[in-house]
């Protein structure tokens, strides 16, 4: 089957340009992508929000279609068509470590934690221990589309939203839809969701399970006898209810649970993460009148990881350290909207999060034993409130927006706990509690003309130091490092210039920018394989921020790039990252993609991606090579209701360098992967 889809798609490509087939218009869904951005267009409904506000429309918005589920496709991967949004990593959730998947955007790098605001229909959705985002969760729910606003400074969503936020919105199913997908590697994937009219409202239930044998990690030529495939298991399962509550009220519910399965490549390394999310939460949107919002959530984690030591050569492996963290977000948010003359230009709102957790570890292994265990952990709040004035037609003409935010932060008394299993306490230290204000904020413009419009905005905002930098140490093979408990908050401040210019089927946009990022949290190196997390005294970030689509007869063609020229500036222990470009971070970044938009029977896609050399560590001594990697498909509708696809990842099996050891082992990211599959709709 491999053979045959390898054929298909050798032949496919030259017409693969004919990009992938959107399907019908969800009548729930209404997306655009970049130009003249009208709120209107960013509504989801049904996805748990008021109207967006048209105060976004100041700063650089994409805004992606085409998310159906299944048949191999995942968000995460999607999302790497917008050029400067990164991960830590550039491998993906079938392979990367779980800790490892933050998202930023703008060159602001520096450890796995996100600095970029990820939220599912308004939910905060990173980790409440560790910052990162465990994207296989979102594989299995219906997505209508993905909203990224790049630069900070709106608070309405909350804190933490540094280089932006990435804004997710579910849609409720009406009917049924059902894919199934075989791949390389021995790897299957099949999804499902369902729904339909219940009483005055409606319910959807969405699916989806994945697995595969997976691929070796370390690059050839560098692997010894302890190197094997790493195989995943992921599957999700979300349920979601919506009831009119009267002619302009709604209430809706959410529950979802996922789980994820990983190993790294070698015996030992063995990783999972189980997840359960639920929300309530009621809307009050009637037309020309007062509007508001409640919402509250629960987010509870639980992750396991085995490390291992590797000994040179890779002839052998022993257990290293291994982790449980479990973990707790709380969260509420009220918003509302008054009334004035005849529009709701203002937002007033407040919000409240909480997280708490700790990390459970067994360490010192001998002959396959622990010989040590530590238990450290602590607790955070944040309590915020929120103004945002908007005034103009976000359309034609003029528009401007001020808004201000202020936050209330304590971090509750910190702990670490060290024994000997079989002797005595060796560390027992407490942390003192911490509290502070914050504030953060945005002001911009925005003049339309016809197709022509000009925009700029200047912003400020903050980040608290995760649970996981202030007390969770970890290790990468050889390399340790250790958490700082004295961390500060993370503080921006930035702007932005650009100019956009949309006539329906052409649609171009440019963006200067500048960020000063104080108090970094990095990893910094303070010995051989000895690093620690330290507030570093600011990453400087500029660059410029290109896209460009144009509508080609039945298909789309839409291109991206970002050039960021980021540089750390640092003092004291610290000094040697002075001048240097943070870790992980690339000056250029682009991608090229083609996708079909009519609704006949043959569509496809067709995305070149390139990601520039970057550094994998502080000091700048090892140095991740650039990538140009190919993905396409082609799907043939036979019937009404049924179709068939055939895609593939990394076509020309480039070697994506993902991970650089000190001693110079390589882990690479997603080789050549090849799919297959039916999708059934009703």
């Amino acid at each position: 089957m491999i053979r045959l889809l390898t054929g298909t798609l050798a032949l496919a490509l030259p017409a693969a340009a004919m990009a992938q087939q959107a399907g019908d218009e969800d009548p729930d869904v209404c997306l655009c992508n970049v130009g003249k951005v009208d709120p209107q267009e960013i509504v989801v409904v049904g996805a748990g929000a008021l109207t967006p506000s048209a105060g976004d429309a100041v700063q650089a918005i994409a805004l992606l279609r085409d998310l159906a589920p299944g048949l191999g496709a995942r968000v995460e991967n999607r999302l790497r068509d917008e050029a400067g949004l990164v991960q830590f990593r550039r491998s993906d959730a079938r392979s990367a470590h779980p800790t490892s998947q933050g998202a930023t955007l703008r060159g602001l790098g520096g450890n796995a934690s996100s600095r970029a605001l990820v939220t599912l229909d308004g939910v905060p959705q990173a980790d409440p221990f560790g910052g990162w985002v465990a994207w296989s969760a979102y594989d299995s729910i219906n997505l209508g589309g993905i909203a990224i606003t790049r630069g900070g400074g709106s608070g309405a969503d909350g804190p933490g939203a540094l280089a932006g936020t990435i804004a997710l919105y579910s849609t409720l199913t009406d009917g049924a839809t059902a894919s199934l997908a075989y791949g390389s590697r021995d790897s299957w994937d099949a999804s499902a969701s369902v729904g339909g009219k219940l009483g005055s409202g409606q319910v959807a239930v969405d699916g989806r399970y994945s697995r595969g044998d997976g691929f070796i990690p370390i690059a050839k030529g560098q692997r010894g006898a302890v190197d094997r495939a790493a195989p995943y298991e992921q599957g999700g399962l979300g349920l979601r209810l919506r009831f009119d509550a009267g002619d302009d009220s709604r209430i809706e519910a959410s529950v979802r649970g996922f789980s994820d399965r990983r190993d790294r490549g070698t015996d030992f390394t063995t990783s999972k993460v189980d997840g359960l999310d639920a929300s309530l939460r009621v809307v009050h949107d009637p037309a020309g009148a007062g509007q508001w919002l409640a919402l509250a959530y629960v987010q509870l984690r639980d992750f396991d990881s085995g490390f291992a030591s590797v000994a040179a050569g890779r002839n052998s492996v022993a257990p290293a350290l291994f982790q449980r963290v479990p973990a707790t977000g709380l969260g509420a948010r009220f918003e509302f909207r008054p009334e004035i003359g005849g529009a709701n230009p203002l937002r007033l709102g407040t919000d409240w999060r909480r997280t708490t957790g700790r990390t459970e570890e067994d360490f010192f292994f001998t002959a396959g034993v622990p010989g040590r265990h530590r238990i450290a952990g602590g607790s955070s709040d944040t309590v915020g409130a929120f103004a945002e004035w908007t005034s103009g037609d976000p359309g034609d003409g003029f528009l401007w927006t001020l808004s201000g935010r202020v936050d209330r932060w304590w971090l509750g008394e910190g702990f670490r706990l060290e024994r000997n299993i079989a002797g005595p306490v060796v560390t027992d230290v407490r942390f003192a509690a911490r509290q502070g204000w914050e504030s953060s904020g945005r002001a911009g413009v925005r003049w339309t003309s016809d197709a022509f419009s000009l925009r700029a905005a200047g912003y400020r905002g903050w980040r608290l130091p995760t649970l996981n930098e202030l007390y969770r140490p970890f290790r990468v093979g050889a390399e340790v490092t250790t958490a700082n408990a004295a961390l500060k908050p993370e503080r921006l401040w930035g702007g932005e210039v650009g100019i956009d210019w949309d006539t329906g089927d052409t649609k171009l946009s440019a963006t200067l920018f500048a960020n000063h990022l104080t108090n970094a949290i990095a990893n910094v190196t303070l010995a051989p394989n000895l690093n620690q997390r330290q507030n570093l005294d600011a990453i400087d970030s500029k660059g410029i921020e290109l896209s460009a689509e144009q509508r080609i007869g039945p298909a789309t063609l839409r291109a991206t790039y970002a050039f960021t020229d980021a540089e750390v500036d640092a003092s004291g222990g610290a000094l040697a990252l002075d001048g240097r470009r943070p870790a992980q971070i690339a000056k250029h970044g682009g991608s090229v993609s083609l996708r079909s938009n009519a609704s006949g029977p043959f569509g496809g896609f067709a995305t070149l991606r390139y990601v520039g050399k970057q550094n994998e560590d502080d000091l700048g001594l090892l140095e991740l090579g650039d990538a140009l990697t190919l993905d396409a498909g082609l799907s043939w509708r036979l019937a009404e209701a049924v179709s068939i696809e055939a895609r593939g990842e990394n076509l020309f099996d480039k070697l994506v360098p993902a991970a650089i050891s000190s001693s110079g082992i390589v882990e690479r990211a997603t080789p050549r992967t090849l799919w297959i599959g039916a999708r059934v709709s009703f």
